[in-house]
């Protein structure tokens, strides 16, 4: 059966590579609102073509979610959760060829979102695609559902999530991303860090004035930068008192798995032309801190002039884009009043907090049905054992979408350490988008042996 459905995966390739260059060729650029209606037209047609469905359309207070059932012969669920939304394609000059004008060279795709999240996507509907050309029977229910405000935050997720928590249901979900480390072993990721992203501003006089006016009248550049320099020490430690209270203790079970992390320093280090990671750590420090540890990052600043040659300009504003990533245990909620009570307490009481997005941390254990599953299919398909990562240090909404509803979820897909998700030239491998086609397939059929021996539903246990 699996040769089979393999087989016919193989004599598909170039329908399977057009659908997704297809795809790739929608600018669906969510923060800019350019292209998205015509992406959930396309994922009408091509499901209507690949599984002779029409998928409903789940409004929310943003972009629609995508959302399509296939019954199965158990009552067991597996769910696809993937984005049709791409990041912009900005800066346009360093593509080798338009971003949005798919382009095939050296085995490689190179297109906007082809990594993130469009080629996860389209293998997982071209592998039930192949399944249903096979005339197999699906072993449990599949849903997939495509949200498209992924890339600015997943702001309308949680509401959604709440509003048809029975809808998606599942016993497993299959998350959206996934990549190979330069070894060529696929990741498979138990969970994400959270993330409350936040816009700090300081405002100062009524409009720019000249610099001379410094002497006198208050820079709220210099303001903001002093409240920047508040939050984190040089020692990278966030110095928002309660910022670490509430993090869950890593059990024996993470620093087991920990162990079996396989990070490679030398060829990251490598890759990004540095000597050195932070605080020159290396080791399992590195990767505790790497996975385990929240942060603060600055994203961007922005204040007066700073373009070329001289502008002698006091601004009257000055803003900075600031994120934290969060792990078990940390509220954003409750880490964004612990941030307000701070710039109140250190004097900075006129610095304006908007909130960009807010996301709990999620993380699955290694014993679920769902990652047993995937473990085994990638063990099966490669000949690289599997790099187990407990949580990417990346974010995402699977917390609200999964977790908090009883549903394990793991990830595993198509990408690679070089595939460039959200700058320019972003691609993937052509075989191993063939390869997660083909691992997709594979995983309905391993869950849904995994799942019916576990007996029952894991959203049962919280009814």
């Amino acid at each position: 059966m699996v040769n089979k459905i393999e087989q016919i995966i193989e004599e598909n390739r170039h329908m399977y590579i057009k659908w997704l260059t297809d795809f790739c060729e929608i600018p669906s650029v969510a923060a800019q609102k350019r292209g998205m209606t015509e992406a959930v037209d396309y994922l009408d047609s091509l499901f209507e073509r690949a599984l002779e469905t029409t998928p409903e359309k789940l409004e929310t207070d943003g972009f629609p979610v995508v959302f399509a059932e296939l019954p199965g012969k158990s009552d067991k669920i597996l769910s696809f959760y993937n984005h049709y939304d791409v990041q912009p394609e900005d800066p346009v000059e360093l593509w080798k060829t338009p971003a949005f004008q798919p382009d095939i060279r050296e085995g490689k795709i190179f297109a906007r979102g082809v990594a993130d999240n469009k080629g996860n996507l389209i293998a997982r509907v071209a592998a039930l695609h192949a399944i249903k050309q096979a005339g197999e029977e699906l072993p449990v229910a599949i849903k997939f559902i495509f949200e498209g405000e992924e890339e600015i935050g997943s702001l309308h997720l949680p509401a959604f999530a709440r509003k048809y928590a029975d809808k998606i249901r599942a016993d497993g979900n299959v998350w959206e991303f996934g990549y190979r480390d330069a070894d060529g072993a696929l990741q498979v990721s138990l969970g994400v860090k959270g993330m409350l992203y936040v816009e700090l501003s300081a405002q100062g006089a009524s409009s720019d004035l000249h610099s001379a006016q410094a002497a006198i009248i208050e820079s709220p550049a210099w303001k903001l930068i002093w409240a920047l320099n508040s939050l984190k020490g040089q020692d990278e430690k966030v110095l928002i008192p309660g910022f670490y209270d509430d993090i869950t203790p890593i059990s024996e079970l993470d620093q087991e798995m920990l162990k079996h992390y396989r990070f490679d320093e030398e060829e990251t280090l490598n890759k990004l032309a540095l000597d050195n990671f932070l605080l020159d750590l290396e080791g399992s420090e590195l990767k505790e801190k790497h996975i385990f540890e929240p942060t603060c990052n600055i994203c961007g600043i922005h204040s007066g002039y700073a373009g070329e040659g001289t502008k002698t300009v006091l601004p009257s504003q000055a803003k900075a884009k600031v994120d934290f990533r969060l792990v078990p245990g940390q509220d954003p909620d409750k880490i964004l009043k612990q941030l307000r009570q701070h710039l109140d307490d250190q004097g900075f009481t006129d610095i304006g907090i908007q909130v960009t997005s807010a996301e709990r941390a999620a993380r699955t254990s290694p014993d679920a049905a769902i990652v047993e599953a995937m473990l085994n299919v990638v063990e099966k398909h490669s000949s690289t054992k599997p790099n187990i990562v407990p949580n990417t240090p990346g974010t995402g909404p699977m917390y609200d979408l999964c977790q908090a509803l009883g549903i394990p979820s793991a990830s595993f897909g198509v990408g690679n350490f070089e595939s460039n998700t959200h700058a320019p030239n972003e691609n993937i491998n052509i075989e191993d988008y063939i390869d997660g086609i083909k691992m997709a397939a594979a995983l309905v059929f391993e869950f849904g042996e995994k799942i019916n021996s576990k007996g029952a539903r894991y959203s049962d246990s919280i009814n």
